[in-house]
């Protein structure tokens, strides 16, 4: 008889007492489960982990993202009191690299109230190791109990983690796209019988033209309106940072990654992390609909030469060793580049701010002109 995992057993108990699960409730499950969901029992990151984000391949990645807050702050008037907030803060790497930043700037760094949304007491404790030298932090179990005020707000890798709904189309219209169980008991990918009502006048024109058996995504607006809505009200910017596609169009990118390596989603729920590529135009949708303003997206290379990047490496360097200098620029190629294994253009950049605000660092700006200084 075939060993299941603790998650896998309750997944095929469920499905064998209410039928076939949908794809967001199952990745709910797997993600977020009280006990055995992947987020909420361990650390994933690192060489030791399932996968690196850009704050821990190297600290220029936090730095600039602390400039890019006190540039900001500056624009909305300076306020006394700014609120600044990570959502899914990792082990407190990109904070504590942004908060060293910003020290430069003192009337920015004591106004500071930092509030980092976290679900997961294995990676809070190492947030609280990693931070232990700064002040006024409190954590959050949600973005909705962070105080209001003006705000900056970093997602990085945050969007991607959030359940996606998906439909198959078929000639009967699109479909739920469910996991169930077949013959030999696996769990396996299927469409549910009846296809979704008045779907298809929802959707986007390039998925209306899609071929059958094309499968379509998409996450509710909700998290992007909440932190719009937010923005739009009590001043302020979030920026988001995240691999995913400028348009919305079909395509299947629901995947798990597991010892960073691609690993089947439907096996060993609860052990591998399960993500979907993050639909930019989608988010700038629901942004805007709530009357926020819109800057970008661009890809993440452009976003961080932008912010001069390069000339922070080239400063690293000159002062350090030899060995130390080719890691700073392998992590420099890495954020910025790309090719195979660069993060430069597979990750976008979008900022959401007041509407008043009409341009951002990085975002808005011409880039800048080769073996120029970026602001």
């Amino acid at each position: 008889m075939t060993e299941f995992s603790p998650l896998e057993s309750e997944i095929h108990k469920l499905i064998r007492s209410s039928g076939p699960m949908p794809v967001w409730r199952y990745m709910e499950l797997c993600l977020m489960h009280p006990e055995h969901g992947y987020y909420v029992s361990r650390d994933p990151l690192g060489r030791e982990g399932d996968f690196t984000t850009a704050p821990e391949v190297s600290q220029m990645f936090g730095e600039l993202l602390g400039l890019w807050t006190a540039s900001v702050w500056k624009a909305i008037g300076s306020p006394p009191m700014l609120r600044l907030v990570e959502l899914g803060p990792g082990r407190g790497t990109m904070m504590a690299d942004a908060l060293r930043a910003v020290r430069v700037l003192p009337p920015l760094y004591q106004s500071l109230q930092i509030h980092l949304v976290e679900i997961n007491p294995v990676l809070r404790e190492k947030q609280q190791a990693t931070l232990s030298g700064a002040r006024n932090i409190t954590w959050h179990d949600s973005i909705d109990d962070v105080p209001e005020g003006p705000a900056v707000i970093l997602a990085n890798e945050y969007f991607d983690v959030l359940p996606i709904h998906q439909v198959v189309k078929r000639e009967t219209g699109w479909h739920e796209r469910v996991v169930k169980l077949d013959d030999d008991g696996k769990l396996v990918f299927a469409a549910a019988d009846e296809p979704m009502p008045r779907f298809e006048v929802l959707l986007p024109p390039l998925v209306r033209a899609a071929p059958l058996g094309a499968v379509f995504e998409w996450r509710p607006d909700t998290e992007m309106m909440k932190i719009a809505a937010r923005v739009r009200d009590q001043d302020g910017a979030a920026l988001i940072v995240d691999y995913g596609h400028l348009r919305s169009d079909a395509g299947d990118t629901f995947q798990a990654i597991a010892r960073h390596s691609f690993a089947d989603p439907l096996k060993n729920p609860g052990q591998a992390d399960v993500t979907a590529h993050v639909d930019f135009q989608a988010l700038a949708r629901a942004a805007e609909d709530v009357g926020a303003r819109v800057h970008g997206p661009v890809t993440q290379g452009e976003f961080l030469k932008r912010l001069g990047i390069e000339t922070r490496a080239v400063t690293l360097m000159a002062k350090t060793t030899p060995e130390v200098s080719a890691d700073i620029s392998a992590a420099l190629k890495r954020l910025t580049d790309s090719g195979r294994g660069g993060m430069g253009s597979m990750f976008k950049v979008l900022a959401v701010t007041e509407p008043n605000l009409t341009s951002v660092a990085g975002l808005n700006d011409e880039p800048p002109a080769p073996g120029d200084e970026a602001a």
